[in-house]
């Protein structure tokens, strides 16, 4: 107890003391604060003079440094003469001071010029930076068009370390711009667009031929690629197209290397088909469509040329082996052009195919047995048991048919095929549908080739040959229908998705278009391709007496386009000079 009292007492006393000692201290500086301050004002203050005031001394904002005034102030060089002079003349204070004040000011112009150089010196250095960017963008875009191989030889090393860099740095700006007009083309998804005159269509080729729908001086349909640059261009595009599938994409393990020597080799003659079209500010893109390892299975790959080197962008497996398409077919009377379409069904979807669905949609009753019996008996005859019939009692719609077809369909996202009964197809074109749809990203509408008048082609009746021999693509032949869009393969789900046909639309045509720009104003990607396994056979068009003039005129103009070609009209409506012309020759043979 004693012990703690003692302490207390002794930490008491050294809390009195140090109070003290901190009070004497800050008296001492208070005085000293003070007396300073004194002096500060003893010193720097002006005396009391008849002397004219500073502030008329001092000069005003506009006058000149020359303006001051006197041999005092004459600044010599470097600005210290106005000093030496007010030292030598013992001139008052008040002088010297307005002297040390021009002074700190001229310090402070001369560090704001300081500063002001520095900032152009920069600004010179980030110029000739942004320079040396834009001249080497542009050097890289030259070596892109020129290729690899242009160009002097070593350049890389004649510039060192440096110039391999600088090499570096424009290969990849070049990459850059290349990935970004692969970003802008329509290649991996659609884009909106106003009408279906904005629409870029593609062309089909294979080893042989080019299936074409801008057919420029030739107006042939297919042909040979005879222009060098075409045929160059197809021929790298094949190369390329077999180097990307025969070489391994990762050889980073031995079982990838094992797996890949044991895997299919592709050579040209698996090449099937491609579609190709130029966006002609962005590039042009193909897609080639291989055999695979099975009949049902395909290989495609998608390259993109941005003006410039190809890239891949898509190598996928593609397996259509439980693709299953269903056919709608809308129907009012016609039953002998039917039992010609089920013909061609039978041969095709049945016995080659095997993987297709039909939906008939027949309008009223008149000749609904007939129809009924021709379904009957090719089921009979070929075991087919995959068709739907149905009736509706009321006036023809196409749109309406179509429509009705599409959502009695009940087994799931099927894959739907839009067709009528005077359309002639091919097993080539059934897997063309299956290969150019995607649920929720493509749609196709494939253009077909519509054949001329048989009659006039051949020259009479008895010389026009079966139907699966007439259909060859040849100008004189028949043409491209790049105006219909009636013929064409979705998928259930987009077709709903969508809004289906206008049903308020009667009769043929309408329907068509209006449902194709729905997918053109759609986030969809719209395949628009000649199919060379499509065919629309000729019939008589009738032109009603009870149309307007102008409406018979233009229905007359459209008989003559799908009668014959240009060449053949013409030989028709000179048939008489022609005729004359011979008889003339025989009797006066030279």
């Amino acid at each position: 107890m004693i012990f703690t009292a003692v302490l207390m007492l002794h930490a008491a006393m050294l809390r009195r003391g140090l109070l003290t000692w901190v009070s004497r201290v800050g008296g001492m500086l208070v005085f000293l604060c003070c007396s300073l301050s004194l002096l500060y004002l003893m010193t720097c203050s002006p005396p009391h003079s008849s002397n004219t005031p500073l502030s008329h001394v001092l000069p005003h904002a506009e006058s000149n440094h020359q303006n001051l005034g006197g041999p005092v102030l004459a600044a010599g060089p470097g600005g210290t003469g106005g000093a030496r002079a007010a030292a030598q003349s013992g001139g008052p204070p008040a002088v010297h001071t307005y002297q040390m004040l021009l002074q700190e000011r001229e310090e402070q112009h001369r560090l704001y010029i300081s500063s002001l150089k520095k900032q152009i010196a920069q600004l010179k250095e980030d110029l000739q930076e942004r320079s040396q960017q834009l001249k080497r963008v542009q050097e890289s875009l030259k070596i892109g068009l020129r290729g690899p191989g242009d160009g002097q030889e070593g350049g890389a090393e004649s510039h060192g370390f440096g110039g391999v860099q600088g090499v570096k740095s424009q290969q990849s700006d070049l990459q850059e711009f290349l990935r970004g007009q692969l970003s802008k083309a329509e290649v991996m998804a659609g884009t909106r667009l106003p009408s279906e005159y904005a629409v870029v269509p593609f062309e089909s080729f294979t080893l042989q031929r080019v299936y074409q729908l801008e057919m420029g001086l030739t107006r042939h349909p297919e042909e040979k690629p005879v222009r060098k640059d075409k045929r160059d261009e197809l021929g790298e595009v094949l190369e390329v197209a077999l180097h990307s599938l025969n070489t391994p994409s990762s050889q980073k393990n031995k079982e990838v290397v094992q797996k890949t020597q044991t895997s299919k080799v592709y050579t040209p003659s698996d090449f099937l088909e491609g579609i190709t079209r130029t966006e002609r500010d962005k590039g042009t893109l193909y897609e080639l469509t291989f055999r695979g390892d099975s009949t049902h299975e395909f290989r495609r790959l998608v390259l993109f040329r941005p003006f410039g080197p190809l890239l891949k962008v898509k190598n996928e497996k593609m397996d259509t082996a439980d693709v299953l398409i269903n056919i709608i077919v809308p129907l009012s009377r016609r039953t002998e052009k039917f039992r010609h379409f089920m013909h061609n069904f039978r041969e095709v979807c049945v016995r080659q195919d095997g993987r297709v669905h039909l939906t008939v949609v027949y309008f009223g009753k008149e000749q609904m047995s007939e129809v009924r019996s021709t379904l009957e008996n090719t089921s009979r005859e070929v075991n087919f048991k995959n068709y739907t019939l149905l009736q509706l009692d009321e006036e023809f719609s196409r749109g309406r048919g179509l429509d009705v077809g599409a959502r009695a369909w009940k087994g799931g996202n099927v894959l739907l095929f839009f067709c009528d009964v005077d359309i002639y197809f091919t097993t080539d074109f059934l897997n063309t549908c299956r290969l150019n749809t995607q649920p929720g990203k493509k749609v196709f509408y494939p253009v077909l080739f519509s054949q001329y008048n048989p009659t006039l082609i051949y020259g009479s009746p008895e010389h026009i040959p079966p139907v699966e021999q007439q259909l060859v693509i040849k100008k004189d032949t028949g043409f491209w229908r790049d105006f219909g869009f009636g013929m064409t393969c979705q998928y259930r789900s987009d077709f709903i998705n969508i809004g289906g046909f206008d049903i308020d639309i009667k009769g043929w045509g309408g329907e068509d278009v209006h449902l194709y720009r729905k997918y053109l104003h759609s986030s969809l990607l719209v395949v628009r391709a000649p199919s060379r396994g499509l065919f629309h056979l000729w019939h008589e068009k009738h032109c009603a007496d009870e149309l307007p003039p102008d409406q018979y005129r233009m229905c007359m103009q459209s008989k003559a386009m799908n009668e014959a070609s240009h060449g053949q009209l013409g030989m028709l409506f000179f048939r008489h000079e022609i005729e004359a012309h011979l008889h003339k020759q025989k009797q006066n043979p030279k």
